[in-house]
């Protein structure tokens, strides 16, 4: 068996590093031919250096150094903000690992798209905002989109060989985030830091604090909906503490498939990567005595509103997750920076959503005009 050829936009974020354990385990299998990053250019240089890519992309501030410290002869550095979609149309790549965050995913996602290769993506702003787009993409060119979240791997996984008639619904499970417990009154006592500590997963900031207010949820709920063809009365929220049920799928006649597994990402970027073969992993098991129970409970709809405002803006349609995504981002961004508090974070993007006049989404300019409009919204707002 021939290899199969990687390029991973956003290689030294974590879903980038946990890619390249993976490939480190089968080095008969795979092959980096393409590496992209933005700030941390001296990681990406010993990735390079290790893993011999083709092509380099690195935003401006990381250029000049690995100009200096690459052998350019032998890797093609180019400028990530220019270059990206060169990268991922390459003939030599065959799958493409979507790492980066936010709307900034969603040209390159759609460029892999329309060369046909497959996309393997972490990345659930760009189906968010344009899921529309790159699931016509994905039809017309027969290039298969792959999750790598771990829930929605979980429902690709369960669906996996059944026909979408079947389908009854899918419980789209939640860890509930690090203030799960916390009462809402004390949300803007605590620090960054704290909301940062996430009690299952160890993921980047920006997924990390909309996991503390839902709204990442509430983006999967959106995603599930293009990704698998659903509506989005058929997805149901449920807070899984233990986060050992990835998400589970009913059928017509009442059975009910779940996907489980420890919390390592490495898990749903090997099936990924694999797919759909499966290969022995280095991963632990679950120790289902150790466990003693597994316990779920209905979502606060009260004290996490940012569920309850994507699931809206999801029925909207239109260019209203465009809006909804761009929003949060520059909240979250603020919040990051200390500019606003915690529950401000809904408030900004709350008052953005309610002002939004949607239009037809079918064009790529449009969502990305509702994009910019409303991230000038928010930075008045913010401001």
């Amino acid at each position: 068996m021939g290899y199969k050829n990687i390029v991973i936009l956003g290689s030294t974020g974590s879903i980038g590093i946990n890619t390249l354990k993976v490939i480190d385990r089968f080095p008969e299998r795979f092959r980096v031919v393409g590496l992209t990053a933005y700030n941390n250019y001296k990681l990406l240089e010993k990735q390079v250096k290790k893993y011999s890519p083709r092509f380099v992309a690195v935003g401006p501030k990381g250029w000049s150094y690995l100009k200096k410290n690459l052998n350019t002869r032998k890797v093609k550095l180019l400028n990530v903000e220019e270059s990206i979609e060169d990268i991922v149309s390459d003939r030599s790549a065959d799958i493409i690992v979507i790492g980066i965050r936010g709307s900034a995913a969603l040209r390159p996602f759609l460029k892999a798209l329309q060369c046909a290769k497959t996309v393997a993506t972490a990345n659930k702003e760009a189906i968010v905002i344009a899921g529309d787009i790159l699931m016509r993409a994905s039809r017309k060119y027969k290039a298969p989109i792959i999750p790598v979240d771990s829930e929605q791997s979980a429902i690709f996984q369960c669906l996996e060989g059944r026909k979408r008639q079947a389908l009854n619904k899918v419980y789209l499970t939640a860890s509930g985030g690090s203030l799960l417990d916390v009462p809402q009154s004390k949300f803007d006592g605590l620090t960054v830091k704290e909301i940062l500590a996430h009690p299952r997963w160890r993921m980047g900031k920006k997924i990390t604090i909309d996991s503390a207010t839902l709204m990442n949820k509430g983006f999967e709920v959106i995603e599930a909906k293009w990704l698998f063809g659903l509506k989005m009365e058929d997805i149901q929220v449920i807070i899984h503490p233990q986060a050992i049920i990835h998400s589970m799928v009913e059928f017509v006649d009442g059975s009910i498939l779940a996907q489980l597994g420890i919390t390592d990402m490495c898990l749903p970027i090997q099936y990924a990567l694999t797919y759909p073969e499966r290969l022995p992993s280095r991963s632990k098991q679950i120790d289902f005595v150790a466990l003693k129970n597994l316990t779920f409970r209905e979502p606060n709809y009260d004290k996490f509103p940012a569920l309850s405002l994507a699931i809206y803006a999801g029925r909207k349609g239109g260019t209203f997750p465009a809006v909804l995504n761009a929003a949060d981002e520059e909240a979250v961004e603020a919040f990051l920076a200390r500019k606003i508090s915690f529950t401000q974070i809904y408030k900004v993007v709350e008052k953005i959503v309610i002002k939004h006049r949607s239009v037809d989404s079918s064009s790529l300019n449009t969502i990305l005009d509702a994009d910019q409009w409303a991230r000038q919204e928010a930075r008045k707002i913010i401001g």
